[in-house]
């Protein structure tokens, strides 16, 4: 039978070590353990990792590259919100469209067309090529997709709906930043006025909704992607010389966030590839007492088993793959 305790081991606020010798028996038991026979504790992390590893089948299917997804709460308040106002003033893209109406910024396609050498957009030259301009984009099937109205296509383009054709308004006929009604100041930009009429402006915008509700919504996704693909071209064939055009979508921001992941994870492995050297490297003595390159490689392959494991689990369970996640590798070769 086991005598009386030690009061050396007990645990006091100036003995600590009761905690750590137990730790430290258990890790010299593991020790001998493995010296005695180290191929199970070889073989099977490699199996185990591997294993797991298998879980990155899935990832072309949980990659999750939403910028809402990402940078929102799931069950945020604003998302709440937002479903009421969808429930109880549902919008109607096909018959009466109303932009004030969106819960969200919608699907649309933007265009700016600044005038160039300092003119004004409302000069005769600059208002036929946005003319030319806008004939481009309904050329490109907008009128099959645009989200309408009682009376046809829905325009937020006052002025080219009210003058098209019969030329650009007259120096002074319009009021701004309110013409007969018509808020302008989203329409027109580096405005000049004089007694609240507009003298000269430097910029018009040019914005084009298309339909989210029904069958359509794919075919206007399809569309923006194809006008984000193909405008820089169709508009350099025009020749403008009295304007400058750009543009902008309601994809843009998840097609560019998309496309850095596209164009940075790649390079990963180059920085990876570093990081690793320099981990390796930094343990290196030319001393063979000293020399640590070999825990070093060890301690590197023991954080690339981790990742791979970890993130196969992950893969396994459903959880999407963010690209955010792509740095860990960074912080966990740092420890």
């Amino acid at each position: 039978m086991a005598g009386p305790r030690d009061p050396a081991e007990r645990c006091s606020c100036l003995n600590t070590n009761c905690v750590e010798r137990p730790l430290r028996r258990l890790f010299e038991g593991l020790a001998r353990a493995v010296a005695a026979c180290p191929w199970p504790f070889l073989l099977l992390p490699l199996l185990l990792s591997g294993g797991l590893g298998a879980g990155f089948a899935f990832l072309p299917q949980l990659q999750a590259n939403d910028i809402e997804a990402q940078f929102t709460p799931s069950w945020g308040p604003a998302k709440a919100e937002r479903d009421f106002v969808r429930r109880h003033f549902p919008p109607n893209d096909s018959e009466r469209f109303s932009a004030p109406r969106l819960p969200t910024e919608g699907a649309y396609a933007a265009l700016i067309a600044v005038a160039t050498d300092g003119t004004s957009v409302l000069g005769r030259a600059a208002w036929a090529e946005v003319l030319r301009l806008n004939a481009t984009v309904y050329d490109a099937e907008y009128e099959r997709l645009c989200a309408r109205t009682a009376s046809g296509c829905y325009s937020a383009n006052e002025l080219l709906s009210r003058w098209g054709d019969a030329g650009p308004p007259a120096p002074r006929s319009l009021r701004f930043p309110v013409n007969e009604g018509v808020f302008l100041g989203t329409a027109l930009g580096g405005v000049e006025t004089e007694n609240g009429s507009v003298v000269e402006a430097r910029a018009l915008k040019l914005v084009y909704y298309l339909r989210e509700d029904g069958p359509e919504a794919l075919d206007s996704r399809q569309w923006l992607e194809r006008f984000l693909r193909n405008i820089s071209s169709e508009v350099a064939e025009l020749n403008l010389s009295s304007i400058q055009v750009t543009y902008f979508t309601s994809l843009s921001r998840q097609e560019e966030f998309e496309g850095n992941a596209k164009s940075v994870i790649p390079l990963f492995s180059v920085t990876y590839f570093f990081t690793i050297t320099f981990a390796v490297v930094s343990c290196l003595r030319l001393s063979c007492i000293r020399n640590n390159i070999w825990l070093a490689s060890c301690g590197v392959l023991s954080s690339g088993f981790a990742v791979l494991s970890s993130f196969g689990l992950m893969l396994f369970c459903g959880v999407p793959f963010v690209v955010t996640v792509a740095n860990a590798p960074f912080l966990i070769l740092g420890k």
